[in-house]
């Protein structure tokens, strides 16, 4: 089982934000993909925080309402993102997820460098394929 690692289930090409961008942009990002959140990276594709489909709506509703820009991506983003790597067991990770409230991972190397993202929905998956695989041990 702990051969189900997270690489092997992980999303390559997640919906992904700059700091720069416009809270807006970043909505329109969400809808188009419909993924309920996000790693913001920087030029480099180092990982710089994690913005999620709550944190732009509370600050869509504001926009609407004041009828202007609030705000960037970079005043909503959290900075202190749990991450995992690609060769972590997927089982550790389900067991994470059920004590941390995070429901989508930034996967990155060693050097923080993003390489994908893996959400409890890709966990989920993970273990059905295996369990219908026929695994018995």
């Amino acid at each position: 089982m702990e051969s189900l690692q997270v690489k092997e289930y992980m999303n390559h090409y997640p919906v992904t934000f700059t700091p720069d961008m416009v809270v807006e942009e970043a909505a329109l990002r969400f809808l188009k993909t419909k993924q309920i959140g996000g790693p913001v990276i920087d030029k480099n594709n180092q990982l710089i925080g994690f913005l999620s489909e709550s944190d732009v709506l509370s600050k869509m509703i504001e926009t609407i309402y004041y009828n202007e820009h609030i705000a960037d991506v970079a005043d909503l983003m959290r900075k202190d993102v749990l991450t995992v790597k690609p060769y972590d067991s997927v089982i550790e990770l389900g067991q994470q997820m059920l004590k941390n409230k995070p429901k989508v991972y930034p996967v990155v190397d060693d050097d923080e460098n993003l390489l994908g993202t893996i959400s409890r929905n890709d966990v989920l998956r993970a273990i059905d394929l295996h369990l219908r695989s026929g695994y018995k041990g």
